[in-house]
C-alpha cells in the first residue's frame, strides 16, 4: 500500500517472531520496513545489524515472545540494545503477544514472578514504551516503569461475530478469571453471558463442569485471551453441547496452539475458532475450523497515535 507517512523519523522493524505481520503493519501506516538482519553464529549466538540510520529516530519493533520465546527474547533484548547504542530517539516495542505473562504472581511459595522478569529485562536493555493486545493479567502494565499501551482484541472479534449473522447467541467465559472479557464481547452482540464453572471434587478425578447461565437451545461463542493446548476450551464447548446449546463458535486473540491443540479443536465440538495474528501460525496449524483475523489495521493507528502525540485509549472505547 505504502502511501508515503510524512514523517521520515518513524521506522517500524521486524525480528524473526512475526515478520507478515510486521510488514503488514508497516504497510497499513505507510512506509518500508526498516533494513536490518537477524543471523545465528554456528554455536547459535544472535546477531544483528541495523542496516540503515535510525539517529534521532522514534522506532517501533515488532515482535512477539511466542515459541520458541527465549529465541524471540533475546533477539529482541539484542535488538533494543543495537537501536540504544545507534542513538535512536525512542525505542517502543510493540509485543502482539507477550510471553511469560501466565507468570505474573506467585501461587505457590518459592515461584518466580517472569511477566515482571521480562519487564525488567526490556527496560534494562533501554526499552521506551511498550505497546501490546490483550495482556493476560492487567497488572503487567504496572511491572513497568514505562508507558505500556495495551491494545484489545475484543472490537475485531466482535466485528466478526456480528458480521456473520448468528441467532440467538450466549457469550460463555471458559473459567471465572476471563468473565470481564465474556462481558465485553457480550455487551458489543448486545447477548447475554454464561460461564462455566469447573471444580475438581479430590485429585485426579475428573472436573465437574456447571455452566451458570442460559445456554438452552443458544449459539454459544466461548472467548479466552489465550488458547494454548486447548484443553479448557474444548472440554467447555464438549460440556455446552451436552447442556443444551445447539452450537459451539470460539475466539481468542492469542493462538499458542501448542502441543495436542489443534488435533483437540479438529476433533472437538467447536465449529470454528477465530484468532488473531499476533502469533504467527504455522501452516500445519491453519485447519478449516480456523479463522485468523489481522490486527495490523489496530496497531498501526496505535503506532501512528503514539508518534503524534494523540490518545491511543480512545482506540479501546
Amino acid at each position: 500500500m505504502s502511501t508515503g507517512y510524512k514523517d521520515s523519523s518513524l521506522k517500524v522493524f521486524t525480528l524473526n517472531s512475526n515478520p507478515v505481520l510486521a510488514k503488514e503493519i508497516a504497510d497499513q501506516i505507510g512506509i518500508e520496513l526498516g533494513k536490518c538482519s537477524v543471523t545465528s553464529f554456528s554455536d547459535g549466538e544472535i546477531q544483528i545489524n541495523i542496516e540503515e540510520s535510525i539517529r534521532g529516530c522514534d522506532v517501533y519493533v515488532v515482535q512477539s515472545t511466542s515459541a520458541p520465546v527465549n529465541q524471540h527474547m533475546m533477539e529482541l533484548l539484542i535488538m533494543i540494545d543495537a537501536l540504544k547504542r545507534a542513538s535512536a530517539k525512542s525505542i517502543n516495542i510493540v509485543m502482539p503477544y507477550y510471553g511469560y505473562a501466565r507468570q505474573d504472581r506467585k501461587a505457590r511459595a518459592r515461584e518466580p514472578i517472569t511477566a515482571k522478569l521480562v519487564a525488567d529485562l526490556l527496560q534494562t536493555a533501554g526499552a521506551s514504551r511498550v505497546i501490546s493486545l490483550d495482556l493476560h493479567a492487567p497488572q503487567i502494565q504496572g511491572f513497568f516503569n514505562i508507558p505500556v499501551d495495551q491494545l484489545v482484541g475484543v472490537p475485531i472479534l466482535a466485528d466478526y461475530w456480528g458480521s456473520k449473522g448468528l441467532e440467538d447467541i450466549v457469550v460463555v467465559s471458559p473459567d471465572h478469571g476471563g468473565v470481564t472479557r465474556a462481558r465485553q464481547l457480550a455487551d458489543r452482540l448486545k447477548a447475554p453471558i454464561a460461564i462455566i464453572d469447573k471444580r475438581r471434587p479430590r485429585p485426579n478425578v475428573a472436573e465437574v463442569m456447571n455452566i451458570v447461565g442460559n445456554i438452552e437451545g443458544k449459539t454459544a461463542i466461548l472467548i479466552d485471551d489465550i488458547i494454548d493446548t486447548a484443553g479448557t476450551i474444548t472440554l467447555g464447548a464438549n460440556a455446552l453441547i451436552e447442556n443444551g446449546a445447539t452450537e459451539v463458535y470460539a475466539c481468542c486473540t492469542h493462538p499458542v496452539l501448542s502441543g495436542p491443540a489443534i488435533q483437540r479443536i479438529n476433533d472437538s465440538k467447536i465449529k470454528e475458532l477465530v484468532v488473531t495474528n499476533s502469533i504467527a501460525l504455522k501452516d500445519e496449524k491453519r485447519i478449516d475450523k480456523v479463522t485468523e483475523l489481522s490486527v495490523a489495521p489496530l496497531i498501526s493507528e496505535a503506532i501512528i497515535r503514539v508518534h503524534e502525540l494523540q490518545s491511543v485509549s480512545i482506540l479501546f472505547d
